[in-house]
């Protein structure tokens, strides 16, 4: 399950805070591409992982470099690939968010309200308090809360 940090404060010190996923993924998650990312790319960019830095676009099967990859796509794989990081959700779309809650572990950052409908469960991490939730309406309640 992910933990979520709704201020950049509750981040515990020693770990990294990354803000700029397409710049992390190019220099760092792109070389760390392996099976493990196929079903990643295919669910939420419609594309097909070809080789380590290739992928076969949906429109018109036109090669490109993985750095072509959404910015939810990315953020998504950098969460998977570097677990110990917490990263920025901002920018993640629902199709990429999905996927996203419903990893096995990971760490992101919102200071608003970023849920996909079809949520799964979390840790949600603020004020040094720990607890899990499992259900769209609290989580958002949880991060509507004033701090």
């Amino acid at each position: 399950m992910i933990t979520i940090y709704r201020s950049k404060k509750d981040i515990p010190q020693g770990m990294e805070y990354v803000e700029l996923n397409d710049v992390f993924f190019n220099q760092n998650t792109a070389e760390k591409l392996d099976k493990r990312a196929d079903d990643i790319i295919a669910r939420i960019d419609d594309s097909k992982l070809l080789g380590k830095f290739k992928i076969e676009s949906k429109f018109n099967q036109v090669i490109l470099d993985v750095d072509c990859l959404s910015t939810g796509c990315k953020t998504v794989l950098n969460v998977m690939y570097f677990p110990d990081k917490v990263f920025c959700i901002k920018e993640c779309g629902d199709n990429a968010l999905e996927i996203l809650y419903g990893l096995d572990e990971g760490s992101v950052y919102s200071d608003y309200a970023v849920i996909p409908f079809e949520m799964q469960r979390v840790l949600a991490y603020s004020d040094g308090n720990k607890r899990i939730i499992d259900d769209y309406e609290e989580l958002k309640e949880w991060w509507e809360d004033e701090k």
